[in-house]
């Protein structure tokens, strides 16, 4: 315990214990880390959902229009593929705390999404790609059926999109919490305040691709649309690399995470005397004492927390899909000629987010503090919690507006008319958007720096992809659900997900998803209460720091 604490302590010299610079030698605190380092880190990010969101903000319209897909099946896909994206951080940040480390891994990802957004770029913009007289400025109307190779390689390069958002997605964020150290005082609030204002970064670049984007997709063409964000994205990371020398640097664990959270879960099932042997089969990296097994305890106690925003992350897929369906169908005009890209909505999350952030975090902390001594103002799960709520206020009122909407359609006779807009302002969308950016700014944020922070310090890539976990369960439960839906609906009449929405009842669904939501907001207020964080609650005074939600 005495080398431990020892490693933990600041040194004299300056250096930060536990972590090396460019060279692999002490890293002195005065010129690495903090957020000197953290904005290269942040650069990138912004870059990286700027590019990520270039695709996924506006793909159901590229699927239904060029590639001719239905609604349901379009919704389907998208899901897929996102909770592909969002389950693969699993495997990519094991790879990454064990052999490559995290900066070669934002690397090495940086330059996959630059490859397979130059293959999106290519497959949507060449003629070669396409059947005869379809072109990149073709409408969505669906009227050219795709080639097959304008498909497969359309969809290799989507999955390949996926795969890179595996590498950066965990990696970029645990590395630039990296640039703080928990240990010292001043660099701990900053760490804290860090988790804030990079999701606001990361808003800040979907909100500018959501609407540069969607308008180029809809209004000049895809091969352009795709392109850009290639471009940003090359730039980012010849940004990120300036920063090398400025950078900490955690050291890997020599082993596979997974191998040694295996070994940690057979020590801590067969007790003491098994623990011993395990000691021995493990070799000297592998030495299981109580404090080892402590931390297999706590990554158990991660689980029910995890399982219980699984209907967060549902939620939270239908604004890239049917909502953005649902705006097509409304009155877009803003003034005589511009017409508001249906993608474009999605830019009010972004909005809120990037607006009630830095209240957040300079109004409602500092309020907070003074009631609960919490250096954090609320503690993580009740962040957690709060999210949960709003996102089951905006699925209420996602589900009344969408009854109004078929109202509407039904009124002016044109139910059978999907084609026209509505007698309908897209206005009446905005209350759902930002009900969901204001619910990603406390369960998104909160998730977060709570799979951060809570597992141990070898492990936080592994950390934040068990995070990014839940929304790829959540992707496949979406997808799933629609699917099932989808059939068991065609069978009694009109789908709930028509391709004509306006014979469609996504209202119903929407209602299904906010009784799911309450369900589980009532499961996780009773798991939080009984959960013991990893180390006590940051107080302001030396006050006991119990199991609070």
């Amino acid at each position: 315990m005495d080398a431990t604490r020892a490693l933990l302590l600041p040194r004299s010299d300056g250096a930060v214990p536990g972590v090396v610079d460019f060279r692999g030698g002490p890293a002195p605190r005065a010129s690495t880390g903090r957020w000197s380092a953290a904005m290269f880190v942040l650069g990138v990010e912004i870059a990286e959902r700027f590019a990520y969101h270039g695709v996924s903000a506006n793909l159901i319209s590229y699927l239904t229009g060029p590639l001719g897909e239905s609604t349901a099946g379009a919704a389907a896909a998208i899901n897929a593929w996102s909770g592909v994206a969002t389950m693969l951080p699993l495997l990519v940040a094991c790879v990454a705390d064990a052999w490559l480390g995290r900066f070669r891994t934002i690397v090495l990802a940086s330059v996959l999404f630059v490859v397979s957004m130059g293959m999106l770029t290519l497959s949507s913009a060449l003629p070669v790609f396409h059947s005869d007289g379809c072109t990149s400025f073709t409408s969505l109307s669906g009227a050219c059926s795709p080639s097959p190779v304008q498909v497969t390689i359309f969809y290799v390069s989507l999955y390949l999109v996926a795969l890179a958002e595996a590498g950066h997605k965990p990696c970029a964020q645990a590395f630039g919490a990296d640039q703080f150290d928990q240990h010292h005082p001043e660099e701990s609030v900053s760490r804290s305040s860090f988790f804030n204002w990079w999701y606001f970064g990361m808003c800040s670049g979907t909100a500018a691709t959501t609407m540069v984007s969607s308008y180029i997709q809809d209004n000049i063409g895809w091969g352009l649309g795709f392109g850009i964000p290639c471009l940003v994205m090359v730039l980012a990371l010849a940004m990120f690399l300036l920063g090398t020398r400025r950078y900490r640097y955690y050291t890997s664990t020599q082993s596979s995470p997974f191998a040694r959270l295996a070994r940690a879960f057979v020590a801590l099932l067969k007790g003491s005397k098994s623990s011993q042997c395990a000691n021995t089969l493990a070799g000297e990296d592998g030495e299981f004492n109580a404090e080892h097994r402590e931390e297999v305890r706590g990554l158990l106690r991660l689980f029910p927390i995890w399982a219980t925003c699984i209907i967060y992350a549902v939620i939270f897929s239908q604004s890239s899909t049917f909502f953005t369906k649902q705006a097509a169908t409304l009155d877009r005009r803003i003034g005589a000629t511009f017409r508001v890209p249906p993608a474009a909505l999605q830019t009010f999350i972004s909005l809120t987010i990037i607006t009630f952030i830095p209240v957040y975090d300079r109004l409602f902390v500092p309020a907070a503090r003074r009631f609960t001594r919490l250096s954090s103002g609320i503690t993580m799960l009740q962040r957690i919690g709060t999210g949960l709520v709003l996102a089951l206020v905006a699925m209420v009122v996602a589900a009344l507006v969408e009854a109004r909407r078929l109202g509407v359609a039904r009124d002016a006779g044109l139910v059978d008319d999907p084609k026209a807009a509505l007698p309908m302002s897209l206005w009446w969308m905005v209350p759902q958007y930002v009900l969901f950016g204001l619910s990603d700014v406390f369960a998104m944020i909160g998730l977060q720096e709570f799979f951060y922070d809570q597992v141990p310090d070898a492990l936080r890539s592994l950390g934040l992809a068990f995070f990014l976990s839940i929304f790829g369960v959540g992707h496949f439960l979406s997808s799933f659900l629609i699917s099932a839906i989808d059939g068991a609906t065609k069978k009694g009449g009109a789908s709930w997900f028509s391709n004509n929405l306006n014979r469609a009842h996504l209202d119903y669904f929407y209602w299904l998803l906010a009784g799911l939501c309450a369900a589980e907001l009532a499961a996780f207020v009773v798991v939080s209460r009984v959960y013991v964080y990893k180390k006590r609650v940051a107080h302001h005074d030396h006050g006991d720091g119990g199991a609070v939600m």
